[in-house]
């Protein structure tokens, strides 16, 4: 890369140099062009004023030739017809054509003065012709001189270029280098810090450099390192969780897994005779494999909630209806812990999973109606605020220690484990309301006090983001 900039550099250096100097050079041919006839006239007005037009011309004009620098400038009166009085280089100016035809005598009938370029064959030059009107309005006077442009000072300027040329390359050389090596070291230096991407624990150090563009990569890269490291944890911490998962779900299988196996043991080998007991064994076992089926179901709903693999179907769901049906399944349930059920729902519908919601409705309300006291009450409401869909679960229960309450929706926390284990709780609950929740992009907020009650508020948007 550095090898590419430097000669890219000296490239536009040497194509710099060709076109200033192309340009140096039509500009300093067109200001000797300029100054040279601008002289050329003014020493054919001088000669104007010295001719005496009333005697003859060709002697004055041999004399003028001789005191004139230049041996081969060339002096000559024409008419207005293009006939030529005198030539001070022909003998005799009758032999000599018409001049009418000659560009700088049109041009000088036009405006009074005239000016031409042309190659002269017998002098093997190129010759400058300069022309004006006489003072006395009946000839015009032309002057004639070689003129090269710039060929007659490149002897003089060559030198002196290629000396400036030369200085030029080499200071752009120099240039160059230090540019290329500003460019290639910061990109050196970033590439040897993002190599550390491949240790445990990078840790990255940039300096400021001169251009911003080096310092964005150098943020970026930052930033880049930032977001892979935080990606690798995130990583590592699902991982960890999956791993405490999958543990704590073997270890919730396993308690009912050995009820049953040890009931069927003993109702296997006979061990158990009468019918009263053998009847509490297959009871048990019953209650064990109800367990066992709503916990698998639970974490199957985990698992889906938190892959987002299988397809849900989002429909308009009318939640008091709803909500009456998951009331209806509870009520043998609060019978059997004496607990009432009040419900306050005003008629909203909300585009949502008909089956997820009544699994939030459901595991809000079992809760509550589980970890409540005797003659207790259970109160839901379902309102709305703004573009919210409002729903309160408030009970008149143990309530949550302040310590428990930051890990109730915890996979597998229970805060009474005796109670729970008890009542049949799988301890992944409020674990799944928490996702479905999170799931429509709403909240859930717990406030609770031990032996008062505890109170759940649901948000969740009524339109989803698509």
């Amino acid at each position: 890369m550095k090898k590419a900039i430097f000669h890219k550099f000296i490239m536009i250096v040497a194509l710099a140099l060709i076109l200033s100097g192309s340009i140096f050079g039509v500009t300093m041919s067109n200001i000797i062009f300029d100054q040279t006839r601008e002289n050329m006239l003014y020493t054919l007005r001088v000669v104007d004023r010295t001719l005496d037009y009333s005697k003859d011309l060709k002697p004055q004009l041999d004399k003028l030739k001789s005191i004139t620098d230049r041996k081969i400038t060339r002096f000559t009166i024409i008419d207005f017809e293009g006939k030529v009085y005198a030539d001070s280089d022909v003998t005799d100016s009758t032999s000599l054509e018409n001049h009418s035809s000659r560009e700088e005598v049109k041009e000088a009938l036009i405006s009074g003065k005239g000016e031409a370029r042309r190659y002269s064959h017998t002098l093997k030059v190129s010759m400058l012709y300069a022309t004006c009107i006489s003072q006395n309005g009946m000839f015009i006077l032309r002057i004639a001189v070689p003129f090269s442009g710039m060929k007659e000072y490149v002897g003089l300027l060559l030198p002196a270029i290629l000396i400036s040329i030369g200085i030029t390359l080499l200071v752009s050389s120099f240039l160059a280098r230090q540019f290329s090596r500003s460019v290639t070291k910061p990109l050196n230096e970033i590439a040897e810090e993002m190599r550390k991407l491949n240790d445990e624990n990078p840790e990255f150090h940039f300096k400021p450099y001169c251009y911003d563009e080096m310092n964005v990569i150098a943020e970026t890269t930052m930033q880049m390192a930032q977001a892979v490291r935080k990606s690798m944890n995130q990583i590592e911490f699902e991982k960890m969780v999956r791993q405490e998962f999958f543990s704590n779900a073997s270890h919730e299988l396993k308690t009912p897994i050995t009820s049953i196996k040890g009931y069927t043991e003993l109702l296997e080998n006979g061990l158990v005779t009468d019918e009263k007991t053998k009847k509490d064994f297959l009871l048990r076992i019953r209650k064990e494999t109800g367990n066992m089926t709503n916990l698998i179901n639970d974490i199957l709903m985990i698992s889906r909630l938190e892959t987002k693999e299988a397809e849900v179907v989002i429909a308009e769901v009318r939640l008091c209806p709803l909500l009456e049906e998951v009331r209806a399944s509870l009520v043998p349930l609060a019978a059997e812990c004496s607990v009432s059920v009040e419900m306050n729902c005003r008629p909203l519908v909300i585009k949502a999973n008909a089956l997820q919601l009544r699994e939030l409705f459901n595991n809000l309300m079992t809760n509550a109606i589980k970890y409540n006291k005797p003659g207790g009450k259970v109160s839901v409401t379902v309102t709305s605020e703004k573009d919210e869909i409002i729903i309160i679960v408030e009970d008149t229960g143990v309530g949550i220690p302040e310590e428990a309450k930051q890990r109730v929706f915890e996979r597998f926390y229970r805060v009474d484990k005796g109670r729970s284990k008890k009542m049949g709780g799988t301890g992944l609950g409020l674990s799944i309301v928490k996702h479905i929740v999170n799931y429509y992009n709403g909240t859930i907020e717990l406030e609770s006090k031990l032996s008062v009650g505890t109170k759940f508020t649901v948000r969740l948007p009524m339109r989803q983001k698509s």
